[in-house]
């Protein structure tokens, strides 16, 4: 059992989860983290033991003079607590910040999911940045995906098709969903032939995407003027390498030949909405938590599905191999009271477990194959190497070793 000291009730909660390394490119994913730490001054509640879960030949530990006295810093990951409050809307997101671990995976996830658990999260999305042949001077490419159908139906995301090599990132995923506990990844691209971080366009990217998803406006801070000089500086780099100038503009003729159906009315008058939400400070088509606990998608008469009752599997537990039950949230308790005044009667009637009375989403895949999902952009490499991959994948999923 986890035992949490100095950590309040917190509100709808989100878990927001980036790891460096191989599921990092640019520190695109890890500076998002840091950058709503830093906003919102995050407090570190709990460490996760470096003994455990990293090989220290691999990432070392740092040593550090703080006033004269040596200080050794071990490689880890740290989960803090930051409130999002926008004036008329507060809600609470738990940051899980850190290395990709060496060993012991499934440990490390089980060890999440707890901490998730423990203190009533509600959705999981898990941020990651991938390199492919995208250009510097088009918008970054954000793609949200997960492994429930339904999740994916009612937030407007793309299910799940990658076969291949995978990371922390898609492993992690795969044991929220085995979990029940509502999971996306939202994976940003980065330009293979400008990889080097930090990358404030991609970080930008993502943070943008994720303000919709989760329905909290967020401080962007110096990020917007970061991420123009940081264009401007490879527009230098790439106007006095001639070679480099011709590449980068066959890559911008064959994105804007793709995006080129896209340019409709209905995708302008998207994003003129997108921009109207964000100026007004109103949750994104991303959905918002509903006061049952389920997630509304943004449209009329759309739902996620009940989120996940007190009796409901939340955590499984290694020994037994069973499911630990969700830990109660006040509102679990509000919901039953509304169902105890309303007789229990009609089409929305409260369940006894707190939920409302709907069909709910099926239940959670049992594939174990630990795959991972996330959909990079045709020919990316996604090996780290530096080379563009050729595209040889007939869905579209980037083929193998993406670096998820």
């Amino acid at each position: 059992m986890i035992e949490l000291e100095g950590v309040p009730e917190l509100i709808d909660p989100v878990m927001i989860c980036a790891f460096e390394g191989w599921n990092d490119a640019g520190d695109a994913a890890s500076t998002a983290v840091g950058h709503l730490d830093r906003e919102w001054k995050g407090e570190v509640f709990a460490s996760l033991d470096a003994e455990d879960y990293y090989d220290f030949q691999v990432n070392r530990p740092t040593v550090a003079l703080d006033g004269g006295v040596r200080k050794i810093t071990w490689p880890t990951t740290r989960l803090s607590v930051v409130r999002a409050d926008t004036g008329e809307k507060s809600r609470d997101l738990v940051l899980v910040r850190g290395i990709e671990p060496s060993m012991r995976w499934r440990s490390f996830c089980n060890e999440i999911l707890g901490y998730a658990h423990e203190l009533g999260v509600e959705m999981v999305v898990i941020l990651g940045a991938l390199l492919g042949d995208t250009p510097h001077t088009r918008p970054v490419p954000v793609s949200g995906v997960t492994s429930d159908p339904d999740l994916a139906r009612s937030l407007d995301l793309e299910e799940t098709r990658y076969e291949g090599p995978t990371g922390i990132v898609g492993i992690l995923q795969e044991a929220c969903t085995h979990a029940g506990v509502p999971a996306v990844s939202l994976w940003a691209a980065v330009p293979h032939y400008v990889s080097q971080p930090p990358n404030p366009k991609a970080t930008l990217a993502l943070l943008n995407r994720l303000e919709d998803l989760i329905g909290v406006r967020i401080p962007l801070g110096e990020l917007t003027e970061d991420s123009r000089a940081w264009q401007l500086g490879v527009d230098q780099l790439a106007a006095e390498d001639s070679e480099v100038a011709e590449y980068v503009q066959s890559l911008e003729e064959a994105r804007d030949t793709a995006e080129l159906p896209e340019a409709s009315g209905e995708a302008i008058a998207r994003e003129f909405e997108r921009y109207l939400r964000r100026r007004d400070g109103q949750p994104g088509p991303g959905g918002h938590a509903t006061e049952s606990g389920g997630l509304a998608d943004g449209r009329e008469g759309g739902t996620a599905g009940p989120a996940p009752g007190p009796g409901t599997p939340y955590l499984r537990d290694p020994a037994s191999g069973h499911g630990r039950p969700r830990k109660p949230s006040p509102r679990d308790e509000v919901a039953k009271d509304d169902a105890e005044g309303t007789g229990g009667e009609g089409d929305d009637a409260e369940e006894p477990d707190g939920t409302r009375g709907t069909e709910g989403r099926d239940a959670p895949h049992d594939d174990a194959d630990g795959t991972d999902d996330a959909h990079g952009t045709d020919g990316t490499d996604r090996d780290g190497d530096g080379d563009s991959d050729s595209d040889s994948d007939s869905d579209g999923d980037g083929g193998s070793g993406s670096g998820r």
